[in-house]
């Protein structure tokens, strides 16, 4: 059976894709994310498919992309902020190499920006919809995650070298 070498979760703001990518190439691996796999599938941004299609739709298809993506990918992968919501999804990610990558509330919000655009789950006032989104999701990034690695202060690589140095 194929499994990806690490599985990224994390908040938005948390770097999942900048650090699968650098941590991919450190591996010399492929790196696959799963928001960008629901996008190129459905040919139409993530923003799109909530406001067309709500996001009960967007969990449905972010669930099978997830559930594909690891039985099919053996680098490194990373997943969309809420993918971990979804108890199918915390039960296929049981004996995978979970990596939760941690960030408090001011880094957040400083690097997912005021603006946030494109990013639906922010629509409003962004650190408050940050707050309440960190404090429901963290307990469930923890409960999944072999390996829990904060970012906040750190550069992306450092983050990369300490998910090295605990996974060997």
């Amino acid at each position: 059976m194929t499994r990806p070498r690490a599985v990224l979760v994390g908040p938005m703001g948390a770097g999942k894709t900048t650090v699968a990518h650098l941590l991919a190439e450190r591996w010399g691996v492929a790196v696959r994310d799963t928001d960008a796999d629901v996008v190129a599938a459905q040919g139409r941004p993530i923003s799109d498919i909530f406001v067309d299609d709500g996001e009960p739709f967007f969990r449905e298809l972010e669930a099978a992309a997830v559930a594909t993506a690891l039985v099919e990918h053996d680098g490194v992968l990373a997943l969309g902020g809420g993918a971990v919501m979804d108890p199918r999804t915390r039960e296929a990610l049981a004996g995978h190499p979970v990596v939760f990558l941690r960030v408090g509330l001011a880094e957040a919000v400083k690097r997912v920006g005021l603006g946030a655009p494109g990013r639906p789950m922010l629509l409003g006032d962004v650190r408050s919809r940050v707050k309440a989104l960190l404090d429901e999701r963290t307990p469930v990034y923890e409960s999944v995650a072999a390996l829990s690695v904060d970012t906040d202060g750190r550069t992306p690589a450092q983050v990369v070298d300490q998910i090295i140095e605990e996974m060997k």
